[in-house]
């Protein structure tokens, strides 16, 4: 303020102080701010899982309006502030995959120009995840679909048990791969009467180690399928550089040029060694199964032939009792007719995807609610708990 001198004495004019506007952010940095969960289904039928999470948290489901216009686009209107909070988008994820996908992406994007503060994305079941792998001429739709919703606005993702942990690398954001394994675990000791004589099963060498992680954890014995049942194999296991069909050509040695390449040098006498094709033997098990109960578990259970298969000679070879356990049950085309008709005594999957018209259209097909876990992970990560109690005795290859 400034100060005016009369001879010697000093006298201080006060200025007119304008008053200061309060807008209520006094607390704004000692509170944390709130959270809110939406759902991004239109379907109805999809939200179960949404609402069950919600009741579990104690909160109200966010309002928000997802639909389809008449030209089959997707809207999205939220109905209310979410500026400066936590957003949770629960994405359960139907029959119709690329519909879900947009709806996720959009609503994803509507929550950000909304000023959200996080938008963190649960999708129990992460799609296009068996598409994570370069195969022939084909492309890594996962790694695209990671890219899709960071662009769209999401900066941290929820899931349960990706087909591959290596997903998780193509994302520039935190992913949480939770295990729906513990719940599974619990119902093989509660709902199969004398689990003690179950054998774990692995349909596959590459889901041994699953299978190996509940055999640790049940304290039960091994048993690994191996080979192809007729019409099961499929071509799509090379790589992008599998081999050429083979072509005769009498009289030719060298390297053979690829198609558009005829201008360039040859380089005679160079061959390459035959590259022989793949081919496995008939399916066949390794281990005992014989007046046992088989378990057979894995991530995925979608059209079912390979377990229509895999049960039947598990019957051959003296199993009484054949269940499969898997976290996300897609049972897809065929599914539930195949399975109510094979030699599979029960199904086990959990409700990280909607199921129930198929449960209709097949008894066998059994129920394991994973809420608990989802909320108990979205509460946490808004209140910037570790997440490291989520995992606890969960082994790497589980």
């Amino acid at each position: 303020m400034p100060i005016r001198r009369f001879g010697g004495h000093r006298s201080v004019v006060k200025r007119s102080e304008t008053p200061k506007l309060s807008y209520g952010f006094s607390n704004m940095n000692v509170s944390r701010s709130g959270y809110r969960v939406f759902s991004a289904n239109s379907s109805g039928a999809c939200s179960e899982l949404a609402k069950k999470i919600t009741e579990r948290l104690g909160v109200e489901l966010g309002k928000s309006v997802v639909y389809q216009e008449g030209n089959a686009e997707t809207r999205v209107d939220v109905k209310e502030s979410v500026r400066g909070q936590d957003i949770f988008i629960i994405q359960t994820i139907p029959r119709d995959v690329n519909t879900a996908i947009m709806e996720l992406l959009i609503t994803a994007y509507a929550l950000k120009t909304s000023c959200a503060k996080n938008i963190i994305g649960v999708i129990p079941y992460f799609p296009y995840s068996k598409q994570c792998k370069m195969r022939k001429r084909g492309s890594i739709v996962c790694k695209l679909l990671a890219a899709m919703l960071a662009k769209a606005g999401l900066t941290h993702i929820i899931t349960m048990d990706l087909h591959q942990k290596e997903i998780q690398g193509f994302f520039s954001f935190p992913v949480d791969n939770l295990r729906a394994s513990p719940f599974l675990i619990q119902y093989i000791q509660e709902e199969i009467p004398n689990y003690r004589n179950a054998v774990i099963v692995a349909k596959s060498p590459s889901a041994a180690k699953r299978a190996q992680s509940y055999a640790e954890r049940l304290r039960l014995d091994l048993a690994v399928l191996h080979g192809a049942a007729p019409n099961l194999e499929s071509n799509m296991g090379d790589g992008p550089c599998s081999p050429p069909p083979a072509r005769s050509s009498a009289g030719h040695t060298g390297l053979e040029l690829p198609c558009g390449s005829r201008s360039r040098a040859a380089f005679p006498g160079i061959e390459l060694p035959m590259m022989m094709a793949k081919e496995k033997p008939p399916i066949t098990v390794v281990g005992d199964v014989g007046g046992r109960i088989a378990i057979i578990v894995d991530d995925i259970i979608d059209s079912a032939e390979e377990f229509v298969a895999a049960a039947e000679i598990l019957k051959e070879r003296g199993a009484y009792k054949i269940f499969i356990m898997a976290t996300h049950g897609l049972l897809s085309a065929e599914a539930p007719r195949l399975i109510e008709e094979s030699a599979i005594d029960e199904v086990v999957v959990t409700n990280t995807v909607p199921h129930e018209v198929q449960k209709l259209q097949c008894p066998k097909i059994k129920t394991v609610d994973v809420s608990m876990i989802l909320a108990e992970a979205i509460r946490r990560i808004h209140n910037g708990e570790s997440m490291a109690y989520l995992f606890r005795n969960i082994a790497l290859d589980d």
